[in-house]
């Protein structure tokens, strides 16, 4: 236990410090503005960059993987939104945004922090692979969905080629698809360069962590929606069961890639989930009151997968 609160204290710790922060100085939302630049357009993307530029290319074509883990993803959003719908009646733009709350995990701020700690080095290309083609999938089916609700007034050209562009010149993907051509060409990167690399690669797990408890900070719980009595356990519990279950299964992974996926799949619901409700008007608050909830109580599934992980009990393949 002790080593599983050596892991945690510091990451969860630094949310902590951000939350505090925030609460004691009181400044507003838009002073976090630039901070939240450097780790989208800077920290992040060069970490991201760092870990797939510098792994042999054979390890970062494993469409089984990638393919597995967004099955799982989306088998959750699906059921969400089946819920939502048929039995709930609510309407196309909030089963959208709810569906999201329950299988967009915040994997871009906590992932590669979180991962890298608790798994070492190993988990890197996994975190990499997960974090570019969920977000880029994400991109492609909110805008989608929401087009059909009608609550996108854009044509369908300008939606596709909008789309194409937000999808196409991400940071996260951008980085990612650069560190791809680095590793398949075998290039040489220049010692400053790397060492310029490493040093904003350094700063975005503890950025992005003082920046996400700023964010709960700004953003209080004034109501607390009726669905998430199902969406939490959706995100927290259901969403990590189905990518073990998925990933063990088809077996022929890394132990380290099953524990990194399911390890994302724990974390509490994206920032974005808020993000893209505000951008449509819809499920605003109460996108907000997930993800601070979903957040509080990801301290305890991410602590009991660690368990988990650590005892060595867990089988990480179910058919021979």
């Amino acid at each position: 236990m002790a080593d599983i609160v050596s892991l945690l204290l510091p990451f969860f710790g630094l949310i902590l410090i951000g939350y505090i922060a925030a609460k004691a100085t009181k400044q507003p939302a838009e002073a976090l503005g630039w901070l939240n630049t450097f780790i989208i357009y800077a920290a992040l993307p060069a970490l991201f960059f760092k870990l797939v530029s510098r792994t042999p290319i054979e390890e970062l074509t494993r469409v089984d993987f990638i393919a597995t883990d967004i099955a799982a993803t989306y088998a959750v959003f699906i059921l969400l939104f089946a819920i939502g719908r048929l039995l709930r009646g609510n309407s196309l733009a909030d089963c959208t945004i709810q569906s999201f709350a329950g299988a967009y995990g915040n994997i871009g701020y906590l992932g590669p922090g979180l991962a890298l700690l608790a798994l070492g080095e190993g988990a890197a290309v996994p975190v990499a692979l997960i974090i570019c083609f969920e977000n880029a999938l994400h991109f492609v089916v909110a805008p989608a969905l929401m087009a059909a609700a009608g609550d996108d007034k854009r044509s369908a050209s300008r939606l596709i080629a909008d789309i194409a562009r937000k999808v196409g010149l991400h940071p996260f993907i951008l980085s990612t698809t650069l560190g791809f051509a680095v590793a398949a060409l075998h290039l040489d990167q220049p010692l400053a360069f790397q060492r310029l690399v490493d040093y904003l690669a350094q700063a975005a797990a503890p950025c992005a962590l003082f920046a996400m408890g700023v964010t709960l900070a700004l953003r209080p719980l004034k109501r607390i929606p009726a669905e998430i009595s199902y969406i939490v356990p959706a995100k927290l519990i259901l969403h990590p069961i189905a990518v073990f279950v998925s990933l063990t299964a088809i077996g022929g992974f890394e132990p380290v890639w099953i524990q990194a996926a399911v390890l994302l799949a724990c974390l509490p619901t994206a920032t974005n989930v808020f993000v893209i409700g505000q951008q449509y008007g819809v499920w605003q608050e109460r996108a907000s009151a997930t993800i601070l909830i979903t957040t509080v109580f990801s301290v305890v599934t991410v602590s009991l997968w660690l368990i988990v992980v650590r005892s060595g009990l867990l089988p990480l393949q179910l058919f021979p």
